[in-house]
């Protein structure tokens, strides 16, 4: 592998795919989202185990090049997780369930944020730590609570629509409270009061201008280049030429995260023809989760060694986790509960909502690579992550145990 470094590159790829596939595939058998058997394959071949990229058989290899571009294809991960998430955006569910989705999103989102951020300077860490790990813990992952709810036969019902919707405006949320912490942590030095101006400017410009290009402008180029391309995959091509391109902006022109730029491209592209959004969405799922989600759910395990929580430091994680799942139950189900749903039916969506999964590894990975998050906090993060994201099915089975949910046709009948 001396001679050719991407050899040592194929390698690496195999294996953490290999890894993430079958972690995931044990971890349904067993009752569990695949997300965890994923992230938990890649605590198995970090540091914390068995530290793949320095085996002996990549001692001929520049390991700070090959993890340098493991990095760079997680980054990519992410960017087409995010994009996927915008397609899969339907406004009209917010509609159905409006009051319950933008009080329960709203709350759900602040109040992580308003705890998190206390607890964390408590323990001696920066503000920019404090504020990552809040926007962290502000995300929820509603693809588990979703399958769940499936698997139980209870998704089309009053909460399952009202989790679809709280979701996406928590996440919306999230990102913007992204852009805002990365606008302001990436600047060197204390900024002032004109500086804030500027970055918070220039953070709503961009998001505004490009919310209307994705908004009104893609889906009518999209639609033109399916309706003439003949080209093999061609719609797909440049829907994720459109993701690349907006991610770039994103960082360049806004100042703001590249997901956030994806995420926008998507909502955009979500209202192209049914054909044109169904090629692009099915190409760009194909790509992400054969290679690119996988090499960042792995990644994530290979920067993160859990043998640095020490026993000093499981207060602090214990804490993280308390807050975590008070937030979101106490958060989302008062905002139900002021959108008019009763005390079991706020409770459901509250509970549906405490998996940060893979979005909540997304915003701390990138509190990671941007420098706000330390080898000393992010393991803990993560930590948090991991245990959500299992706690969360089996939470949901429990809640909606203790008596019938009505379906939602039900309901919008007797609204």
């Amino acid at each position: 592998m001396e001679n050719n470094p991407a050899i040592a590159l194929f390698l690496a790829l195999g294996v953490m795919i290999a890894f993430s596939k079958i972690g995931g595939s044990i971890a349904r058998k067993l009752g569990q989202p695949r997300v965890f058997g994923e992230l938990l394959a890649g605590v198995i071949l970090g540091p914390t185990v068995l530290d793949l990229l320095h085996w002996g058989i990549f001692s001929g290899t520049d390991v700070h090049l090959l993890e340098e571009t493991i990095a760079q294809l997680a980054e990519l991960g992410v960017l087409m997780l995010m994009f996927i998430i915008g397609l899969e955006v339907h406004l009209g569910e917010l509609l159905a369930v409006g009051r319950v989705a933008v009080f329960g999103g709203v709350i759900g989102a602040v109040l992580p944020v308003v705890l998190a951020v206390p607890l964390v300077l408590a323990f001696g860490f920066s503000n920019e730590a404090a504020l990552f790990a809040g926007v962290t813990l502000a995300a929820t992952s509603v693809s588990i609570s979703a399958q769940t709810m499936l698997e139980l036969g209870v998704l089309r019902t009053k909460e399952g629509s009202a989790l679809l919707a709280t979701a996406l405006i928590d996440d919306v949320l999230a990102i913007l409270l992204l852009s805002f912490v990365v606008a302001t942590t990436g600047s060197e030095g204390s900024v002032d009061a004109g500086g804030f101006l500027w970055i918070i400017g220039r953070m709503t410009v961009y998001i505004i201008g490009a919310g209307l290009l994705g908004w009104f402008v893609l889906p009518r180029v999209v639609n033109w280049i399916h309706r003439y391309n003949e080209g093999i995959k061609g719609t797909a091509a440049f829907g994720i030429i459109f993701a690349l391109a907006f991610g770039w902006s994103a960082e360049l022109l806004g100042g703001v995260a590249a997901i956030t730029g994806a995420f926008i491209a998507g909502v955009g592209l979500s209202r192209t023809g049914e054909e044109a959004r169904h090629e692009i969405e099915e190409a760009v799922t194909n790509i992400a989760y054969a290679l690119l989600v996988p090499v960042f759910f792995i990644h994530v395990g290979l920067v993160t060694n859990l043998r640095e929580i020490t026993l000093e430091a499981l207060p602090f994680a214990g804490l993280l986790l308390l807050a975590a799942v008070i937030s979101k139950i106490g958060g989302v189900g008062l905002g139900a509960k002021l959108g008019g749903f009763d005390n079991l039916e706020a409770m459901r969506v509250g509970i549906s909502m405490i998996s940060r999964g893979e979005v909540g590894l997304i915003i701390a990975s990138l509190g990671l690579a941007n420098g706000a998050l330390t080898g000393e906090i992010f393991p803990s993060l993560f930590l948090v992550i991991l245990v959500t994201t299992v706690v969360t099915p089996l939470l949901v089975r429990w809640a909606f145990q203790q008596k019938p949910a009505r379906p939602a046709a039900q309901v919008s009948t007797e609204s």
